[in-house]
């Protein structure tokens, strides 16, 4: 009998992981890290709830930390196996891993300092870069729709999820001694409203689905709204005299934007400003985008093309990347007409907590959130209302206006993930996964009353069996 556990990203939203046990094999569906807190703390709190040398293989839907962040140390633990994935989800792994181990051992030598001088003992690494090595050695890369036969018993076959470069839809056929049954595990499911990436894959055939509710319980506000109400922050924020800050992830949310303000460029709308792009991260997944513009959508690629552009960069004409800290620290120098992407998406680190040092204190900044902000993050709380934050040991009152555009989101939003449901003709049984309480029961009613489908809301390490 197959049996499947739900280690993470199970009524909550971050660290997803699955374990899946048949026939004497033990595979994991994705080894992803919670977010919020520093890292030290983060990596800290997690503990595995398996032996990692007995894990076979691990199946990864897509390079997001909160869905690949703790392979290192999996690694570091005694996981010697394949980890399977598409070749987009390879080729960013190795930026996100390498920059997750370097802020993680930068933070553990602060830490041990600080240890140090208070006459306690230091804290040994979780995880090392040689880790990070071993997982990339390990990887695997499949194409889309690609079967692949491995263990004995198991079948793979990835599907274009359509979140950022590489994501995928995991299919998986599980052979017993009795039977197969295939599972689908969604992984994150894109905006179709959204640039760059092409429209999710449909599915027809499943025995159980896992599929994420992040945002099971609204619908994106119309893209073209979203992008009409970015050129109003523009507007509004230029009569201030202002800059705009815009806390974005590196993967996927950087590019999207960089795009859309491309054509606003070629539109005559960013006369008055200059873009910065302040992270090394971002820098180098636009760099891996742009070497994969094949495998992104065809009508974006064709308007950059008919612009004489050959990549994202080129599309933008008026953008600077900040290449070391001197470069992002003369940012703080112009008094206005910057826009400033800088990591992280939910202000967890990275060089956007600076901008904030800087700027959040002042009436005329516009900081703008273009993605989700998890529970516990600086960004939730900046976006709740919050007047008075710490930073880097500062108190630091919040004068800064906040806009948040959510047709940004790299998620599909409830009809899409109703419609993507419903596209299953086998009558599989269904368990939401990635989504807070309220977006799960809301899309659990809404599954129920419009497709028929009573989909369960499985508990942390709860299991099934199938």
């Amino acid at each position: 009998m197959r049996k499947l556990r739900f280690l993470g990203a199970a009524q909550e939203v971050t660290g997803s992981c699955y374990l899946l046990e048949n026939s004497g094999y033990q595979i994991l569906l994705d080894c992803g890290i919670h977010q919020g807190g520093d890292s030290i703390e983060r990596i800290g709190k997690e503990d595995f709830k398996f032996v990692p040398s007995n894990i076979d293989a691990v199946i990864l839907s897509h390079a997001h930390l909160d869905h690949s962040g703790l392979l290192p140390k999996l690694v570091h633990d005694g996981f010697k196996g394949v980890i399977y994935c598409t070749h987009g989800t390879k080729n960013l792994l190795k930026i996100l891993l390498e920059d997750a181990v370097h802020i993680y051992l930068k933070d553990l030598e602060y830490e041990n300092l600080r240890r140090e001088r208070a006459g306690k003992k230091n804290l040994e690494p979780q995880y090392t870069l040689d880790d990070v090595q071993t997982v990339l050695r390990l990887c695997q890369a499949q194409h889309y729709h690609q079967p692949l036969h491995f263990l004995e018993f198991f079948d793979l076959s990835f599907h274009d999820a359509g979140h950022i470069l590489g994501s995928s839809i995991v299919e998986l056929a599980v052979t017993d001694n009795i039977d197969t049954k295939t599972l689908v595990f969604s992984g994150d499911l894109g905006n179709p409203d959204t640039s760059l990436m092409r429209h999710f894959d449909f599915l027809e055939k499943a025995d159980v689905v896992l599929m994420e509710s992040t945002y099971g319980d609204r619908n994106h506000r119309c893209f073209d709204e979203t992008i009409n109400e970015f050129k109003a922050i523009l507007q509004e924020a230029e009569a201030d005299n202002g800059n705009i800050l815009i806390p974005s992830f590196a993967v996927g949310r950087t590019q999207e934007l960089l795009f859309h303000l491309g054509k606003m460029y070629h539109e005559g709308l960013l006369e008055h400003w200059h873009v910065f792009l302040d992270s090394p991260m971002a820098k180098a997944v636009t760099d891996v985008y742009s070497e994969c513009m094949r495998q992104l959508d065809h009508q974006d690629v064709a308007l950059m093309k008919e612009k004489h552009s050959h990549d994202l960069a080129s599309f933008l004409p008026n953008l600077t990347i900040s290449e070391d800290v001197t470069d992002s620290a003369a940012i703080n120098n112009i008094k206005k007409g910057a826009i400033i992407i800088a990591g992280s998406g939910m202000c967890t680190g990275g060089r956007i907590r600076h901008h904030f040092k800087h700027r959040l204190w002042k009436a005329n900044t516009h900081v703008v959130f273009v993605g989700f902000q998890a529970r516990g993050t600086l960004g939730r709380i900046l976006v709740d209302g919050v007047k008075r934050i710490k930073l880097f040991g500062q108190p630091i009152v919040v004068k800064a206006k906040i806009h948040t555009l959510g047709g940004f989101s790299a998620h599909a939003g409830q009809n899409e993930l109703l419609a993507w449901a419903k596209n299953f003709n086998t009558q599989p049984r269904f368990y939401l996964v990635h989504g807070e309480a309220k977006a799960m029961e809301v899309l659990s009613d809404t599954l129920a009353t419009q497709a028929r489908i009573n989909a369960e809301t499985p508990a942390q390490l709860s299991q099934i069996h199938f």
